[in-house]
């Protein structure tokens, strides 16, 4: 029997915001993140999407026990998506990969609400660790929905998973912003 895992592409890049200990680098092939808001959450959250020409680099962790509860807890208003397929990844024993994605039927096009900073620091700082600063400029490049404005919330983080970066990797996320032409940074 294989064994549950997820792909994470976001946060879960993150090895401080979760306790999943089997987690392995991986890529997503047919896969691309877009910021997308929903009733569900106040500010814009990551989604994957279909995208035949993406790759994203991203974490398999292992799901002890096959117990999702937690996870999918964690995951509120995303599918749970078989993607075992589209995953290549070191772990030599047969795995079963999953991979979470907002359905398009929930988003609001109409509302514009900011991407939080302290959301998105989380996220690179995950990135820069496990990938380095060429990995984190993937992130940038594998993801769409910049149009979006972004609250400076890092005096007051709303992410409940914020972490605090170093002055380097605070200087590494607004360069890519600027780099962007994601302005104007709101407080």
């Amino acid at each position: 029997m294989a064994d549950p895992f997820f792909f994470g592409y976001g946060s879960l890049v993150n090895r401080t915001t979760h306790v999943y200990e089997d987690a392995h680098r991986a890529k997503a092939s047919g896969w691309r993140r877009t910021w997308r808001h929903t009733a569900l959450h106040p500010a814009p959250f990551l989604t994957a999407i279909p995208c035949e020409k993406t790759e994203i680099d991203g974490l398999i962790a292992h799901v002890p026990g096959g117990d999702w509860a937690a996870l999918d807890a964690r995951e509120t208003g995303y599918d749970r998506l078989p993607a075992t397929h589209q995953v290549t990844h070191p772990v030599e024993r047969i795995i079963d990969v999953a991979i979470y994605s907002v359905p398009e039927k929930l988003e609001i096009p109409e509302l514009r609400h900011p991407i939080l900073l302290s959301y998105l620091d989380v996220v690179i700082q995950g990135y820069l660790r496990e990938f380095g600063e060429a990995g984190a400029l993937r992130f940038f490049e594998t993801t769409d929905g910049w149009d979006a404005r972004i609250k400076d919330d890092r005096d007051t983080p709303e992410y409940p998973r914020h972490r605090v970066l170093s002055p380097q990797e605070t200087d590494f996320v607004d360069a890519q912003l600027r780099a962007l032409g994601v302005a104007p940074i709101e407080k």
